[in-house]
C-alpha cells in the first residue's frame, strides 16, 4: 500500500475537472464525490484478467497509486474494495477526515462491501465510491430519500447500522447494503478483496457501470442497459459491439480491451450466467412502505 504522491494527486484532480486549492468542507466533498461518480466507472475488467491468468496474480487496484495510474491511462475503475480504498486515499491526501468502512451487500451475512465515511464538523457522511450515487448521505437518525428519477437512493438507520438503498437496471426494484459505520484498517479491505476471488458475482462475466448526467449505462455480460428519465433501454450486443461500447461509452483504452479479449474474458462474458439469482428481499425501501 502506497500513499498518493502530490504529483499523482494533481493529475487525478485535473482528470476529475477539479481545481485547486481545495477546502475540505461539505460543499467540496459533495462536488468531488459527484465528479468521481461521473468520471470513474465501476468495472471488473482488470479483475477478470487477473482471474483468467494461468499464474495466480494479486487482484489489481487495491493499491491506490496502482488504481489511479490505471484509471488515468486506461479509463478503468474497479470493484468496491479498490474503489473505496482509492477514494479514501484521495480524500485523505487533500485533508478530509475520512475512514474506511464495510458493509453487507444485500444483507446476506457476508462482509462483501467497502465504503468510505467522512466526518465534517462532527457529522458523518457516507461517500460510497463504487455505488456511484452522485450524492453523499448523512449518517444520522432520520431517513433520507433522494428522489432523482435516474439516480434513486435512500438511507435509513437500522439498529447500530444503516441500510443504504439504491435502484439500478435491469429492473426497477430497490436493493440495499447494510453499512457498518465502525472504521476499519487497510488489512480488512485486503482480506475482503482477496476473499472475493472465490465468492463474487463479478468474477465470471463483464459488469460495468458508467454514470453520465441524467443517464446510467450498464453492461452485464453482453447485455446493454441505459437508464434515463424516459425509462430503461435494453439490448443484446455482439462481441464486437461489447468492445466498441467499452471504448466509446465507458472510456476504456483499446489496449486494455485487447488484453481483456485475449485473456478469454470476452468469451466468458458471452456465456450465460451461472449460479442462482440472489434471494428476494423481505423488506421494502422507506419510500414504498
Amino acid at each position: 500500500m502506497t500513499e498518493i504522491s502530490k504529483d499523482l494527486q494533481t493529475r487525478i484532480l485535473k482528470h476529475l475537472e477539479f481545481g485547486e486549492p481545495i477546502i475540505p468542507d461539505l460543499q467540496t466533498l459533495q462536488r468531488i464525490y459527484a465528479s468521481w461518480c461521473l468520471h470513474v466507472p465501476f468495472d471488473n475488467i482488470r479483475k477478470m484478467i487477473a482471474l483468467k491468468s494461468e499464474n495466480k496474480q494479486n487482484l489489481p487496484g487495491l493499491d491506490a497509486s496502482d488504481f489511479f495510474e490505471n484509471w488515468l491511462e486506461h479509463g478503468t475503475g474497479a470493484t468496491c474494495w479498490p474503489m473505496a480504498n482509492a477514494f479514501y486515499e484521495l480524500l485523505i491526501s487533500i485533508g478530509f477526515d475520512a475512514r474506511r468502512i464495510t458493509g453487507y451487500m444485500r444483507d446476506l451475512g457476508v462482509l462483501n462491501h467497502g465504503s468510505v465515511k467522512v466526518t465534517i464538523n462532527g457529522q458523518n457522511y457516507i461517500a460510497d465510491a463504487s455505488l456511484l450515487l452522485n450524492k453523499v448521505f448523512l449518517i444520522g437518525q432520520d431517513t433520507l430519500i433522494e428522489n432523482d428519477p435516474v439516480f434513486q437512493a435512500e438511507i435509513e438507520k437500522d439498529g447500530e447500522s444503516h441500510l443504504l438503498w439504491m435502484q439500478t437496471p435491469p429492473g426497477n426494484d430497490f436493493f440495499y447494503c447494510r453499512i457498518l459505520s465502525n472504521p476499519v484498517e487497510f488489512p480488512v479491505f485486503d482480506e475482503g478483496y482477496e476473499e472475493s476471488r472465490e465468492r463474487s458475482i463479478f468474477n465470471q462475466r463483464l459488469y460495468v457501470r458508467r454514470n453520465y448526467p441524467g443517464k446510467i449505462i450498464i453492461l452485464r455480460g453482453n447485455t446493454y442497459f441505459s437508464k434515463t428519465i424516459e425509462g430503461i433501454e435494453q439490448r443484446e450486443l455482439s462481441g464486437d459491439e461489447v468492445c466498441h461500447t467499452l471504448q466509446k461509452e465507458i472510456g476504456i483504452s483499446r489496449k486494455l480491451i485487447n488484453d481483456w479479449v485475449i485473456s478469454g474474458c470476452l468469451d466468458a462474458s458471452l456465456e450465460k450466467p451461472s449460479g442462482p439469482p440472489p434471494p428476494p428481499l423481505k423488506i421494502k425501501p422507506p419510500s414504498q412502505r
